[in-house]
């Protein structure tokens, strides 16, 4: 077992003390980089760039390159998942993921398998292990999923969707068929999530990307209820250290006390609420990861500078702060402003951990 050379991202995630406060970047291995593009082209397309183990792994390892980041996070998609259950997964240029199979019907919900991690993805394990083995221990790999609501709306719309017509439809008509395939899911999930503990992974994230859009009493019955079977069920120790469990619902500010009461290690904010409200509602129950707005790196170096100043300000001293954008890096950015950010977090929260 290579020995951790930098485990400040765990630490701070179990709130324990650290020199400084880590970062990384939700989709810091994308477009944005020149050199991931190059490999996407070698690839031939995403899917075939996710499913070769060397390559997810070369692109994982691209931003560790540029930038003094703390943690690395498995380069892969939410969407394997609904993939290996036969839904038939594919991209349209432009247009984003699409399923061949989408869900339609009870049959549909019954007829879905639990895919194997090491037969159906093992393509997704594989790369776990190739990255871990390069690593070599400089800093911890995250692995991840979807939670079960969000991929359950890409499989019921059949891609991406602006209104959530057909799954909310499902949710309100027949509620018990979503609590089904929602069942499905999170089983799949976890056994996905635990074996990527087992190939290696150090710390994973339930990315629910769709929960804000359900009202609060769907996101309690349809999103929460699952991730909380979820954490319940996770392997919570690996490489004889505990292995940190973070949910994210983008624009779940109003319930983070009940995504606390999970038992998972963080939350993971959108730039939507404030750092400091986040920890006033949550206390020292949990961790928290965020949360700027990911339009920020369109701006000047110097403001770049000032705002993240401003919410390592916002979250205080004490332990238990990730740095992090409050969503996915977008495409267009220059990495010179990542580098900014990256640069700046490390150098202006030292004075927040003294003892």
């Amino acid at each position: 077992m290579t020995e951790l050379k930098n485990d400040r991202f765990l630490r701070a995630l179990l709130k324990q003390p650290v020199d400084k406060t880590p970062i990384w970047i939700m989709r810091q291995a994308g477009r944005y980089l020149p050199e991931y593009r190059a490999t996407r082209e070698q690839a031939g397309d995403f899917m075939s760039l996710c499913m070769n183990p060397d390559l997810a792994c070369e692109v994982t390892l691209q931003p560790l390159r540029r930038f003094d980041l703390d943690a690395a996070i498995l380069f892969s998609d939410i969407l394997t998942i609904p993939d290996a259950m036969g839904l038939g997964l594919y991209f349209e240029t432009g247009e984003g993921p699409k399923f061949k199979n989408p869900i339609r019907s009870a049959a549909d919900v019954k007829n879905l398998p639990i895919p194997d991690p090491e037969g159906e993805l093992k393509y997704v394990m594989d790369a776990v292990r190739t990255i871990r083995r390069e690593l070599n221990g400089d800093v911890p790999l995250i692995g991840f999923a979807g939670s079960p609501w969000t991929l359950a709306t890409y499989m019921i719309e059949g891609g991406s969707s602006k209104t959530f017509s057909k799954s909310k439809t499902m949710l309100f008509d027949d509620p018990a068929l979503a609590h089904q395939l929602l069942s499905k899911i999170a089983e799949s999930v976890t056994s996905y999530l635990n074996a990527q503990i087992a190939a290696g992974a150090q710390a994973v994230m339930i990315f629910d990307t769709w929960g804000g859009n359900l009202n609060p009493e769907m996101y309690r019955l349809f999103s929460l209820e699952y991730m909380q079977k979820i954490v319940s069920n996770l392997t919570r120790e690996a490489d004889g250290r505990e292995v940190p469990v973070i949910l994210y619902t983008k624009g779940g500010g109003q319930w983070l006390n009940a995504m606390a009461d999970t038992g998972c290690s963080a939350l993971g904010i959108d730039w939507s609420t404030s750092i400091a409200d986040a920890k006033a509602q949550v206390g020292n129950r949990v961790a928290l990861q965020g949360n700027m707005d990911p339009n920020t790196l369109y701006a000047s170096p110097d403001v770049i500078r000032e705002e993240a100043a401003k919410i390592l300000k916002d979250f205080g001293t004490g332990e238990g702060h990730v740095f992090n954008l409050g969503h996915g890096i977008t495409p267009d950015i220059n990495p010179d402003h990542v580098k900014v950010l990256v640069d700046s977090v490390h150098e202006l929260s030292e004075q927040y951990h003294k003892t």
